[in-house]
């Protein structure tokens, strides 16, 4: 099977190349799987970025982490543990929610400007809102009142849902209504095809 054929499956042990052979073949996967994010990559606004996870680009991460940190099978049960809750389920859309400014003393002023802003992002197909739920492993607020740069969120769709979001005459955006952040992006028909593989 082609390792960024779309599946629900989680990543299993025998998924994982020898990092030897992965070494070989790593700068090739990277240009595949830079191919595989591009439509998954969706920009809301000048500084919030989401990124669509899947199988293929969770198993990268894995062997990623592998292949840098050298930690062997006792390092790939916690990899698993981290990335196989981050892969689509089949009736869900999965997301890392990035902030992503530049500048430190800008990013520490926006930060503190948007505590809560995992909650204010949302799935609209046509009139029909799905609201993104954040996992709440960690505490992503920190003592002196800044937000994590970094969110994880899921979508989940009914199979309506998913039908709507199939099709093509129905519009779909991605938006973020935050006090302090409001900006909305259309979806492409790439994003679009690429998010709908997801689906069971």
């Amino acid at each position: 099977m082609d390792w960024t054929t779309t599946t629900n499956q989680p990543i299993e042990k025998a998924d994982i190349l020898p990092m030897e052979d992965y070494g070989r073949l790593r700068d090739q996967r990277r240009r595949d799987i830079a191919e595989v994010k591009k439509p998954r990559r969706v920009a809301i606004g000048p500084d919030v970025t989401l990124y669509f996870e899947n199988f293929a680009t969770m198993l990268h991460q894995v062997h990623e982490m592998l292949f840098v940190e050298k930690g062997g099978d006792e390092q790939l049960a916690d990899e698993l543990a981290a990335y196989n809750p981050l892969i689509p389920d089949g009736a869900n859309l999965v997301a890392t929610l990035m902030i992503e400014i530049p500048d430190a003393a800008r990013r520490k002023r926006v930060l503190k400007q948007l505590v809560g802003i995992e909650s204010a992002v949302a799935i609209t197909i046509g009139e029909d809102v799905v609201p993104a739920l954040a996992d709440d492993d960690v505490e992503r607020t920190t003592a002196d009142g800044k937000t994590s740069s970094v969110h994880f969120l899921r979508f989940h769709f009914s199979s309506e849902r998913i039908a709507r979001f199939r099709d093509p005459a129905v519009p779909v955006a991605i938006r973020v209504e935050h006090p302090a952040y409001r900006h909305a992006t259309t979806l492409s028909e790439a994003t679009r095809r690429s998010l709908a593989a997801d689906f069971a």
